[in-house]
């Protein structure tokens, strides 16, 4: 099997993501940039909408195209309204990541099995994962950044001005802009730059410079083409929602400077060495390649400086950290598999212990937190959670016995196996947690096809158009539609609003329609997916 990891490390990558990752794809519902993100792939294939991009029918121009695009081929492919067909691309996106801080990890280490363990701890990072459904923009666009970097590294540590990596370079580059605009050149891209300059520096020459100078005056093109072409067909809607998007910057969800000073946590399992990989004094006498050590650590410490920087904050903003921090992280994995065995200080051996054996406890505890998780439900669950069960405790079970012989390659190849273990074999029991309220939209729109009703909305959720399967026109409630009869779906409406309504109308109340799989009770029910649907009719 180790013999297989080494000389197959990229297909080990990409086996390794598929399994973990295409069970299951479809089970988490869909968050609310998501539904953004599938309605405009939507409407791109059902509407023609593929440039001037729209979400519900109106102009959606804060964003660049590319990644709905990607989004509307798969879905053009396997099914615009399949969840799993959506999402599809993202995985490939997470084996991309991967792959490419492997290949970057073996231009500085010259290692591969370390280079391997370095491209799987990127893709078992919890927000690696996590941002694929949350915001799938930002999978794309550092995608296709990092792979641009690995041919800018090429062709700085080399200088050697090959046209096939000037081409490779510009074009990732190109399309990451294409993706989320300038977010990732300055997030991922302007640290690594900084990095790089101190750590192994820049042995700059007339051609160099403007080799990287054309680089990125032709990736910006490539990327911003799109930018101009809305500006020209449709100026007054993109200057409004460029002036939105510019003010958002310093005064929409505005956070203190020291808001990411936990990065480091959304690794998920590798937060303790990732932490620990974070203490210089301690790693640089330790690590077998100092310099490309305090390469990566720059790297993950100037990202996290530079978006400290910006106003705005939100914490799937700092997944482009995960990305050098995942590098990082490699170099005291990496000390522990060679010299752990003969480490006695309990300083050094406890934090391996407690975070390696956390993670073995959490496996050998499964069968009954799994039980208790179920609760009423384990009758419908119980072959998912008997194979959940065995797997995960079986796996726990390992990393305590190879934890004890002090084996931290096997620790390590079996942590990254537990996470994906859960992501197969676990994610499905998180559907046992559905309660009785939870009445999904996914049937109405053939019911008013039916009776030949057009539905109206106010309010409604980008979750909530989505699952309806089409476009939802807003209805004002001092300017209604023209229909002496129609659908109309709302949030809880207030007795003036109500009142209002009535003054042209009879309201029939139909039926509620709640997202939710909590209890209306609970903290976690979010008002936003339940929504209220009424029959108006006009008053003659």
């Amino acid at each position: 099997m180790t013999d297989f990891l080494k000389k197959h490390p990229i297909l080990t990558i990409c086996l390794f993501t598929a399994v973990m990752l295409l069970p299951n794809l479809h089970v988490m519902d869909v968050t609310i940039m998501e539904a953004r993100n599938f309605i405009s792939a939507r409407e791109m294939v059902q509407d023609g909408h593929w440039l001037l991009t729209t979400m519900n029918g109106e102009a959606r121009y804060q964003k660049p195209p590319m990644p709905t695009w990607i989004t509307a081929v798969s879905g053009s492919l396997f099914g615009i309204s399949s969840v799993y067909a959506l999402r599809l691309p993202t995985v490939f996106f997470v084996m991309l990541i991967g792959i490419f801080i492997y290949k970057i990890s073996l231009l500085l280490v010259k290692n591969k099995s370390h280079s391997l363990r370095n491209g799987l701890i990127g893709a078992t990072s919890f927000y690696v994962i996590g941002i694929t459904m949350e915001a799938p923009w930002d999978i794309y666009t550092h995608g296709f950044m990092i792979a641009g970097i690995y041919f800018l590294i090429k062709i700085f540590s080399f200088n050697d001005l090959k046209i096939k990596w000037i081409a490779l370079a510009t074009l990732f580059l190109g399309l990451s802009f294409l993706c989320k605009g300038p977010v990732s050149y300055y997030a991922l891209m302007l640290p690594f730059l900084i990095a790089y300059g101190f750590t192994y520096k820049y042995q700059w020459s007339g051609k160099l410079v403007l080799t990287f100078l054309g680089i990125l005056t032709l990736s910006l093109v490539i990327g911003g083409w799109w930018f101009i072409y809305v500006r020209q067909a449709d100026p007054a809607t993109f200057e409004s929602i460029a002036t939105k998007e510019t003010s958002n910057w310093g005064s929409y969800n505005v956070r203190p400077f020291y808001y990411y000073w936990s990065f480091f946590v959304q690794s998920g399992l590798w937060t303790i060495p990732a932490f620990i990989s974070l203490l210089y004094p301690y790693l640089k006498s330790r690590v077998s390649h100092l310099k490309a050590y305090q390469f990566s650590l720059l790297w993950t410490l100037f990202a996290v400086v530079l978006l400290s920087i910006i106003p705005e904050k939100k914490s799937r903003y700092l997944m482009p950290v995960l990305i050098p921090l995942a590098i990082n992280i490699g170099f005291y994995i990496q000390y522990l598999i060679t010299h752990f065995k003969e480490l006695n200080n309990k300083k050094e051996t406890v934090p391996v212990y407690f975070n390696f054996g956390l993670i073995g406890l959490i496996g050998l505890a499964f069968p009954i937190l799994g039980y208790i998780l179920l609760k009423g439900h384990f009758h419908s669950y119980w072959i998912s959670y008997l194979l959940a069960s065995l797997v995960l405790f079986g796996l726990g079970l390992m990393i305590y016995v190879f934890l004890i012989k002090k084996n931290m390659k096997m620790v390590f190849y079996l942590t990254v196996t537990f996470f994906a273990g859960i992501l197969v074999t676990a994610l499905p029991l998180s559907k046992a947690t559905t309660t009785e309220n939870f009445k999904p939209i996914w049937n109405l729109k053939n019911q008013l096809e039916s009776q030949k009703l057009k539905l109206y909305g106010n309010n409604v959720s980008p979750e909530v158009i989505w699952h309806y399967g089409t476009t939802i026109p807003f209805a004002d409630l001092n300017n209604m539609p023209n229909e002496e009869e129609f659908g109309f779906i709302t949030g809880t409406l207030s007795e003036s609003s109500m009142e209002k309504i009535q003054e042209h109308y009879t309201i029939e109340e139909k039926m509620v329609f709640d997202m939710n799989r909590v209890e209306v009770s609970s903290s976690r029910h979010n008002d936003r997916l339940r929504n209220e649907y009424y029959l108006l009719k006009r008053k003659p």
